[in-house]
């Protein structure tokens, strides 16, 4: 019920009851007999009559029916409005006290209409979006504290190795060309792996602020990916493992895509596989299928493989698996959700299928670039004046 119509029952009710008691105390008194006389034969009707029975002998009485009824009126009133209307406000305030001070879990809940039921209602909306917020908050500053964590362990790892083998260049101990040779490889992938991860924490940075800069053009995928292969596979040749290359679309096939964060979505993905290889001849496949309206890359590898409670969850931010959290691979947690923001930012999308210890591949799709030719371009200029015409 609204205060307006609480409003209006309550000025009807302070109104209309005295009124009606003060009638009937008239009637009442009006045709009270005198005192020791006898009954009347029948009820006084005349208003004169009843005025000056009523003032002469009646005006204790009336005054106490008054004074009674105004009484019970007042006091019925006070119990109503503060039930309905004081009691419900006084409980708000006391939750909002509790929002004050840190408490979202104290809730109020009605089945009072109007506004109170409203007030209610936005109160109990406005503690669990509240409650939202301050748990993922909690939750970002959680996942905030581990990447710190993993930052701070995976770049240790490699700056003493850098500072192990600068010290052993300068102390002498690397007295061969091969062993200067080995020592001076061993700082330089070092200090790539440090600059790889320092890359992804920058780019973690720009997902988390919606500040990706994107460079979109029109890319050849024949072109691109062969490019791509070429300068992967060098890598991989030095580390020993096996890098297969096929391409099953034709050779005009077109996407529209940032070719530098297209490269960071394979890179990452290999350097995934070649971080969790555990076979002795290390093996990638990475072939380029055509699916009519789109592209699909799959980047298979024969490592350790992924478990299957944990598949679900490896694009998610800051996930790792168990066998991923040795200080051997160590890992940001962040290089897949990375991978996938860009994949979905491109109006693509990527999954992953894996068998524990035979191997995972890495699924992601794009839609083709396709040229409108004249006769489309008309038609859809014919759409259009169609549509302002129905609009008109």
């Amino acid at each position: 019920m609204t205060f307006r119509k609480k409003l209006i029952i309550a000025f009807s009710i302070v109104i209309g009851i005295p009124v009606v008691l003060n009638i009937a105390a008239f009637l009442i008194v009006g045709n009270l007999p005198e005192m020791g006389g006898p009954p009347p034969d029948e009820l006084i009707t005349d208003y004169d009559t009843l005025i000056k029975n009523v003032a002469g002998r009646g005006w204790l009485v009336v005054m106490i029916v008054l004074i009674a009824a105004l009484g019970i009126t007042a006091l019925f009133l006070t119990r109503w409005l503060w039930s309905s209307i004081l009691h419900p406000i006084q409980e708000l305030d006391v939750a909002m006290n509790a929002i004050r001070d840190g408490n979202l879990d104290y809730s109020l809940s009605t089945e009072e209409e109007g506004e109170i039921g409203e007030l209610y209602r936005n109160y109990e909306d406005m503690r669990l979006r509240l409650k939202e917020s301050a748990e993922e908050a909690l939750e970002k500053e959680r996942q905030s504290r581990e990447l710190i964590s993993n930052i701070t362990h995976d770049l240790k790892t490699p700056m003493t190795t850098i500072k192990g083998y600068a010290e052993g260049l300068l102390d002498g101990v690397a007295n061969t060309p091969e062993k200067q040779e080995k020592y001076l490889r061993t700082i330089y992938n070092k200090a790539n792996d440090m600059d790889k991860l320092i890359n992804e924490l920058t780019l973690y940075s720009q997902i988390d602020s919606e500040r990706i800069p994107y460079n979109f053009h029109r890319i050849n995928v024949s072109d691109y990916f062969g490019d791509c292969i070429e300068e992967i596979g060098v890598d991989l040749e030095s580390r020993g493992i096996q890098l297969n290359y096929s391409n099953l679309v034709s050779p005009d096939t077109v996407i529209i895509a940032d070719p530098e964060q297209l490269k960071r979505v394979i890179n990452n993905i290999v350097s995934n596989s070649v971080k969790y290889m555990d076979k002795p001849q290390g093996r990638i496949d990475i072939r380029i299928l055509d699916e009519q309206d789109s592209i699909r890359v799959e980047i298979e590898d024969n490592g350790k493989g992924i478990a299957a409670r944990d598949l679900p969850n490896i694009f998610d931010r800051f996930y790792r698996t168990d066998s991923s959290r040795s200080s051997a691979t160590g890992g940001s947690g962040i290089g897949l959700s990375i991978v996938k923001k860009i994949v979905e930012d491109h109006g693509g999308y990527i999954w992953a299928t894996s068998r524990e210890g035979e191997g995972t591949c890495m699924h992601f799709v794009f839609r083709k670039y396709r040229e409108k030719t004249g006769e489309e371009v008309v038609d859809a200029d014919e759409q259009k004046q169609e549509q302002k015409g129905r609009k008109k």
